[in-house]
């Protein structure tokens, strides 16, 4: 009986050790960029696209909806506040305006027009080799802002959850493969 007991307080310590602690990353953020003076037209109040399609508004909206993800803890397969992956944080962030996207990150790399890095605004799509072979997309982010060289994009980190990144950094720079615009 005693050896049963000592099993089980053994059993009991050991799992208590496992439990691992939940980190919140801030409050919700939110970022605002203004157009430059080719993305506006003086006859026309609302911002466009530089190819003029859609509406930067849909790009904030979008990006908007995606911030108030900010500090969700990553989890692979997730597409809620309680855990998301980098491509179910773009799912659900251009589903709730009505644009449906696949819900895998290397088929939404073929989605939408190959666009070059220095041509990418508000609301375009970055894609990623992270893996250890890197033979195919398997990350995928938001670009929230274009400041002279520096691209801001929002994505949902496996370390830190969904949080805003720059495109300078090493690390994204180095597993950078493409960009595309949906909208």
């Amino acid at each position: 009986m005693r050896k049963i007991s000592c099993f089980f307080l053994v059993l009991f310590i050991c799992s208590c050790g496992a439990i691992k602690k939940k980190t919140s990353y801030g409050k919700e953020r939110k970022v605002t960029v203004e157009g430059t003076p080719e993305e506006t037209s003086e006859n026309d109040s609302t911002p466009k696209s530089p190819e003029g399609n859609i509406s930067l508004n849909k790009a904030d909206d979008i990006i908007n909806t995606a911030l108030t993800f900010s500090g969700t803890r990553y989890k692979f397969g997730g597409t809620t506040r309680k855990g998301m992956d980098c491509s179910g944080l773009l799912y659900v962030s251009f589903g709730e305006h009505d644009i449906a996207l696949p819900r895998i990150s290397y088929q939404m790399a073929e989605e939408g027009k190959r666009i070059k890095v220095n041509k990418v605004v508000k609301g375009d799509l970055l894609f990623f080799k992270t893996g250890k072979s890197r033979k195919r997309v398997n990350h995928v982010g938001l670009v929230v802002s274009v400041e002279d060289n520096d691209i801001k994009f929002i994505h949902a980190s496996t370390s830190r959850g969904v949080i805003v990144s720059s495109l300078r950094e090493g690390y994204w720079n180095y597993a950078f493969v493409k960009a595309t615009r949906i909208l």
